[in-house]
């Protein structure tokens, strides 16, 4: 055993590493609370999105056949049209020869516009009763539909039964409504129509409070004389035969412009109106037939009246109180009510929009607020989804590629007489880069004195605070090995203890390897028979998770196994090698120093030296033959701060050898197709792939539970087909898999989140330091963890 005088690398004054230590970590917060708003942004978008289509707090419960005992005759039998004026229920019916087109469900961007067309070719107002979901995801049809002169009235905002919902959410259904349409068309209404409801008679027990309720807070609720039953599609003679009241009588009648395919209304309407026009009726909103019923009543009551009698109905305003006691300010005057226009409408514009109200203040600014909200979710969630499902295509598409590749790849470097030429017999020089390592490294050095490879070995001290240099020389001494050499630097980085270690070694193939890692007897000598092909470079082993007997550990064994080497054996035959492990890895030495050693400029320093191998010209192979055993982070905390590092590390390394994208040769091909096949794979996608858990989880909890339990089930069998096929290739055991569907659901959901994380460091211009990862050395010799 010999020992080397210290080689002198960059010295690190501790305050400065202090300084940047607590600079990091002061920047790393605010990141972190950059990526929870985002997830936090991302949830309140999906849950708006699917509030607006009734996934979320949706209802489909519909009340029926429910006794009307509590119900005021006056009010089953009176007109369609009910208020509360003084608090006292008042029935009031369309006056005769007159019709009150009324439309349900709307807006809607195909019928709507096309409704809209006709009432104006016709020069007939109608009374859209509107969702509020839907006038917050289609606002420029309604300020559309109140420019042309018609009348809005509200169907709540999520098409519920309000004869099942409690005070507070009749209260959001029609307040969210009020902003829709302050934010959609600057105004609110004073008009109500129920979903579900038909004429007054129907109104029954339950949905009695309801709209007396609502009555009390200013609201006119408005029901059905003549419905068309377009909803059922009959034909478009049936709509207006069904539609047409009988005799002379005036009536509210019920048409439909969304909830499904009206193309037979909008057939039937044009034909309806002018044949009811044919027929003396004239047509108007609700307001317009409000008004003139109360200017018949007015005009009948002045010729009752006595002189100094009151006039109480004479002056009272067309819509009544605005809901919330606000005093109606947009009414006709009493001389002007039930006047009609050259037309036969009634009164004009304002009269027939009487029931609307200019929104301000809050109001306003919170109604536009909604509909920019929606707007984005309206963008978003499809975009989203379009992404997912180009991810689920990829994702699936990677797994298919991976085994049919891992299978080829097999079959081809298990043939008989496969050989990469002579057999590599010549001595090599083994690294260890250490840095505090005395609970690993005896083991380390252990495994190496059993190696059926001649092989010389360099422990690089990379400034160790611990007794690592002398348990190293001490281990040395007890297993009898003359073959080690360690050497102690200042601690510079584990490049800086590697390219030392090249700069030392005797011998033309360096293998290295992690100060924590074990190696199987033959591993050395299996990992350099691909040198024996003169255009290999470098070599990949097979590392493997010594301390898979934990949770933690078991989580990454899998992980190790299927995404890891599986990967390597596609990337071999692809020729586009990504990364040989540190672990366990084997170079030229001369390439090495061709294309500049390992570097310092990337925390992924395997990554970057493999990179430089294809781009100095270099093949770079998969050895599966060549095991090794590394102590994985054995907790939550030290695996975030290694995978962390790797990310951001990875993302280091790719930046910096972009331009192999349009370099020729080995470069070019890593450029054109393992960049792009990293990138899409590694970081895209797996940013992405926490989108289809949530929705995953959305869709469990809000639309269907089977159905998306079942579509996660097949993605995990998917998984786990590919995942027991990577461990029969190893030679695995297969129970580990057991553990697979909790580590879908929440080891894999921790690494979305490292990757996440570093995806917004390096946004933000970050900067990470290398961390120590903490180690027990329970990762003995290889025979006592296989």
């Amino acid at each position: 055993m010999a020992t080397t005088t210290p080689s002198r690398g960059r010295r690190r004054a501790p305050s400065r590493m202090t300084r940047a230590a607590g600079k990091a970590a002061a920047l790393q917060k605010p990141r972190v609370i950059l990526a929870l708003l985002l997830l936090l942004a991302l949830t309140s978008v999906m849950l708006l999105d699917g509030y607006l289509r009734a996934e979320v707090g949706g209802d489909e419960r519909v009340r029926s056949n429910a006794s009307s005992s509590k119900v005021p005759d006056k009010v089953l039998d009176g007109g369609p049209i009910l208020s509360f004026r003084g608090g006292e229920a008042q029935s009031q019916s369309v006056p005769e020869k007159t019709i009150a087109l009324t439309f349900d469900d709307g807006p809607n961007p195909t019928w709507t516009p096309q409704i809209l067309k006709i009432l104006e070719a016709n020069d007939v107002p109608g009374t859209f009763f509107v969702v509020g979901s839907m006038v917050s995801r289609y606002p420029s049809i309604v300020k559309d539909l109140v420019n042309q002169g018609n009348e809005i009235g509200i169907h709540t905002f999520t098409h519920v039964d309000l004869s099942y919902q409690s005070d507070d959410r009749i209260a959001r259904e029609m307040d969210q409504t009020q902003l829709a349409l302050a934010g959609a068309a600057g105004i609110t209404t004073t008009l109500f129509r129920a979903p579900y409801s038909s004429e007054a008679d129907a109104i029954d027990n339950y949905s009695w409070p309801v709209y007396k309720k609502l009555g009390e807070e200013g609201y006119t609720s408005v029901f059905v004389d003549t419905d068309s039953d377009d909803w059922k599609r009959p034909g478009v003679s049936k709509i207006i035969k069904w539609a047409t009241p009988s005799k002379s009588k005036g009536a509210s009648v019920l048409f439909h412009d969304a909830g499904g395919e009206r193309s037979q209304t909008v057939k039937a309407l044009g034909t309806y109106i002018k044949k009811m026009k044919a027929k003396g009726y004239t047509f108007t909103t609700i307001s317009g037939a409000i008004q003139q019923g109360n200017g018949q009543d007015a005009q009948a009551g002045q010729n009752s009246q006595q002189p100094g009698s009151e006039q109480g109905e004479q002056s009272e305003q067309a819509g009544g109180q605005a809901p919330g006691g606000q005093q109606d300010q947009q009414g006709q005057q009493p001389g002007q009510t039930g006047q009609l226009d050259q037309s036969g409408q009634a009164g004009g514009v304002n009269s027939l929009q009487a029931a609307h109200r200019t929104a301000t203040g809050t109001t306003l600014y919170e109604g536009k607020a909604l509909v920019a909200a929606v707007a984005v979710a309206e963008w978003t969630v499809p975009g989203l989804a379009v992404g997912l499902a180009v991810v689920g295509v990829a994702v699936m598409g990677r797994f298919g590629m991976m085994l049919i590749l891992a299978r080829r790849h097999y079959r081809q470097r298990n043939k008989r007489r496969f050989s990469w030429g002579p057999t590599v017999t010549q001595p090599v020089s083994v690294i260890v880069p250490a840095y505090n390592e005395k609970e690993c490294i005896a083991n380390t050095l252990e495994s190496l004195a059993k190696s059926t490879h001649p092989i010389e070995i360099i422990v690089v001290d990379d400034g160790s605070t611990d007794d690592t240099s002398q348990i190293a020389r001490d281990a040395a001494r007890s297993f009898g090995m003359t073959n080690v050499r360690v050497i102690r630097q200042e601690n510079a980085g584990k490049p800086a203890a590697l390219n030392n270690g090249v700069r030392s070694a005797s011998y033309d193939i360096v293998v290295m390897m992690d100060g924590d890692t074990v190696f199987e007897p033959d591993a050395v000598h299996q990992l350099v028979q691909p040198f024996a092909d003169p255009e290999v470079g470098a070599v990949a082993g097979n590392a493997k998770v010594g301390n898979r007997n934990t949770i933690i550990g078991a989580w990454q064994h899998i992980e190790y196994v299927m995404g890891f080497n599986l990967d390597r054996r596609m990337y071999d035959l692809l020729r586009c090698m990504p990364t040989i492990p540190g672990a366990i890895g084997a170079f030229r030495r001369d390439a090495v120093l061709e294309v500049g050693g390992m570097s310092e400029d990337t925390l992924a320093e395997d990554t970057d030296i493999t990179i430089a191998m294809h781009r100095g010209g270099w093949r770079v192979v998969y050895q599966e033959h060549a095991r090794a055993w590394t102590e994985a982070p054995a907790s939550l905390k030290q695996l975030w701060s290694q995978r962390y590092r790797w990310s951001y590390g990875t993302m280091q390394a790719l930046w910096k050898h972009r331009k192999s994208l349009t370099d020729k040769g080995p470069s070019g091909r890593f450029g054109r197709v393992g960049m792009p096949l990293v990138v899409i794979f590694q970081i895209i996608t797996p940013v992405f792939a926490p989108l289809i858990d949530v929705f995953t989880a959305y869709s469990m909890i809000f639309i269907d539970f089977k159905a998306a339990l079942l579509a996660w089930l097949a993605v995990l069998g998917i998984q786990l087909v590919c995942a027991a096929y990577a461990f029969r290739l190893d030679r695995e055991k297969y129970r580990y898999l057991l553990m697979m569907p909790l580590q879908q659901l929440a080891y894999r959901q921790m690494m979305y989140l490292v990757l996440i994380h570093s995806c917004i460091t390096a946004l933000t211009g970050g900067r990470l330091r290398w961390q120590k990862l903490k180690r027990t050395g329970e990762v003995g010799t290889p025979a006592g963890v296989s």
